[in-house]
């Protein structure tokens, strides 16, 4: 009895460890973005800027990662009422939507790519119709050899967010491996229960990251 009291204590403490990183790293990923985006604010500041439309791919991979939270919280419910089978249907369908956000993340890069707006590219690369914020009083001839700052702030950010989804999508893969052996029932789900904070966490960091590239350019 003693012995079971014991391990019962270790599991609860193990968890409480778990979840605590895991909100340190969500902290740290926040601190990351808020920075970039600052960074944004301030150098469009500057001026030599230019101001470009988003591909409209940005608002599909917007819908896509809001829609796979859906699946991810049925996962978690259906690991609280220990449907084995619901979970992996779940995870599945999470992990195709993760996918998918991908490869439209891509197709966006694509598209800037093929306007001219490369990660090191210039203003006078640029294909598509903009706007120039000038740093004093050049035109935008002028500055045309000066590098698309606007393009690579919209590369690193953007790149770093599928990054972490990538990140999300291993531990997804982890979670179902594991429900796959049936490692997870209504009293021991954590591992489900983890995943899917950090997922909704990313799609709302996207959100956030979406409208401010939107609306901040």
């Amino acid at each position: 009895m003693i012995a079971e009291l014991v391990q019962d204590d270790h599991i609860l403490v193990v968890r409480k460890a778990k979840r605590s990183l895991l909100w340190i790293g969500v902290i740290s990923i926040l601190m990351l973005f808020a920075g970039l985006t600052s960074g944004y604010i301030v150098r469009q500041g500057e001026g030599k800027w230019a101001q470009f439309d988003l591909p409209m791919t940005f608002a599909i991979s917007t819908v896509i990662i809001l829609l796979s939270s859906i699946p991810m919280q049925w996962a978690v419910v259906s690991a609280r009422k220990g449907s084995q089978k619901n979970i992996v249907t779940a995870l599945i369908i999470t992990l195709f939507l993760g996918i998918a956000f991908v490869i439209s993340q891509y197709l966006a890069w694509s598209e800037l790519f093929n306007q001219g707006i490369a990660f090191t590219g210039r203003i006078k690369d640029i294909t598509s119709d903009f706007q120039y914020i000038p740093s004093g009083t050049e035109s935008v001839v002028e500055a045309g050899d000066a590098g698309n700052v606007a393009g690579s702030f919209l590369y690193v950010i953007t790149g770093l967010h599928v990054m972490h989804v990538l990140g999300g999508m291993i531990a997804l893969f982890i979670v179902f491996s594991r429900a796959m052996m049936k490692k997870y029932t209504s009293a021991d789900y954590n591992g489900v229960r983890m995943c899917a904070i950090y997922w909704h966490f990313l799609g709302a960091l996207w959100v956030y990251l979406f409208f401010f590239l939107l609306y901040v350019r």
